[in-house]
């Protein structure tokens, strides 16, 4: 993932075409050490074809996949059937511990990680 991401940092910084030694620079500069044969690899599939094609592509697939409530809903359960089972859930629950405001910066991932 980090080197789609490196790649296309560089084609929305104006170069159409990134080579090898450009992807490598902008990870080295956020300290990752790039895998020759993994960044081959993204070059190679994403060499002459339109970052805006795939990201319309991307967006296509991600709006097939279901999401959350609609399994409950395609299954035949009534639509208020899940809402008294949520609020039962709520009252057994304990307060949950306060979390430190440190842990919420990057919310436990980067984005190069």
């Amino acid at each position: 993932m980090r080197y789609v991401a490196a790649y296309l940092l560089a084609v929305l910084g104006g170069n159409a075409k990134p080579a090898q030694n450009d992807i490598e620079k902008i990870l080295s500069s956020v300290g990752i050490e790039a895998d020759a044969e993994k960044l081959k690899k993204v070059i190679a599939e994403l060499n002459g074809k339109s970052i805006e094609d795939l990201i319309a592509q991307g967006r296509e697939k991600l709006s097939s996949m279901p999401v959350g409530g609609a399994v409950v809903a395609a299954a035949g359960a009534a639509p208020g059937a899940a809402a008294p089972a949520a609020e039962e859930k709520k009252e057994d629950k304990k307060p949950a511990k306060e979390e430190s405001e440190s842990e919420d910066d990057d919310m436990g991932f980067g984005l190069f990680d």
